[in-house]
């Protein structure tokens, strides 16, 4: 069932979205090489706890950590760790935050040091997919118009797209109907009602588009050991278009 929001739950949102704001960009100002995956997560914990909110991932289902923090040929949930940031890595991050028990989720993927030109390309058309989407997101489209403007960018590319994984809507609950594979036909899917609150996630292979999961259950790679690069906001359906509530234009 799609929940759509009141005026109520969507201030929470909102707030919400604003500490995850902050969270990245603290992150801006301490990725770089030699910082440790479990230090970015230290930090950004600190920072949402001291903003009297909770890390929406820390105990979901068991996961560790506040922000899943994926380098290189992970896609997504890297658990963080004592691995230290490299010259020319890149990395995912991604973060839920509660504020009065509604979530907003989103990850951004960022270069450390000198990355290799065809890798910050990745990571760029990646994040403009998400854009992209943006451009048909309002009421009476359907999750399939999103899908297919991400998969039409991207693939024009020439990049792949795992097919495991998906966006989703987002509220109460950190996963929430509808799925938003990043992949698909017009015209399809749920239709978007004014008040629906969506994470809208592209996720991107340098490579081929195969994933495995590690045997600690978490953690998604590139089969080939490809890069990949993830981006996403939380979004509310509004009366004529859509509001980011995870951005600023300064991101």
């Amino acid at each position: 069932m799609i929940i759509v929001k009141s005026e109520r739950e969507l201030t929470f949102m909102r707030e919400a979205g604003i500490i995850v704001q902050s969270v990245f960009a603290l992150m801006q100002t301490l990725i770089r090489p030699g910082v440790s995956t479990q230090t970015l997560d230290a930090e950004a914990e600190a920072l949402i706890r001291h903003a009297d909110a909770l890390p929406s991932f820390k105990g979901y289902g068991g996961f560790p950590a506040t922000l899943c923090t994926s380098v290189n040929d992970t896609l997504i949930h890297g658990i963080p760790s004592g691995y230290r940031l490299k010259d020319g890595d890149i990395i995912s991050i991604d973060v839920g935050v509660n504020v009065k028990g509604y979530h907003a989720d989103a990850a951004r993927t960022y270069l450390v040091g000198n990355v290799d030109n065809k890798i910050k390309k990745l990571v760029e058309v990646t994040e403009q997919s998400f854009f992209e989407a943006m451009k048909v997101v309002r009421p009476g489209v359907y999750v399939g118009d999103i899908s297919h403007a991400i998969q039409t960018y991207v693939e024009s590319h020439g990049y792949s797209l795992p097919e495991e994984y998906t966006g989703h809507g987002v509220g109460q609950n950190l996963h929430e109907d509808p799925q938003i594979p990043n992949w698909g036909r017009p015209l399809t899917g749920p239709m978007l009602k004014k008040g629906m609150t969506l994470a809208i996630e592209p996720m991107v292979h340098l490579g081929k588009k195969h994933t495995k999961v590690l045997r600690d259950e978490w953690t998604v790679k590139t089969v080939d050991g490809s890069m990949c690069a993830h981006y996403e906001n939380t979004v509310i359906v509004t009366e004529r278009g859509v509001e980011i509530i995870t951005w600023k234009k300064e991101d």
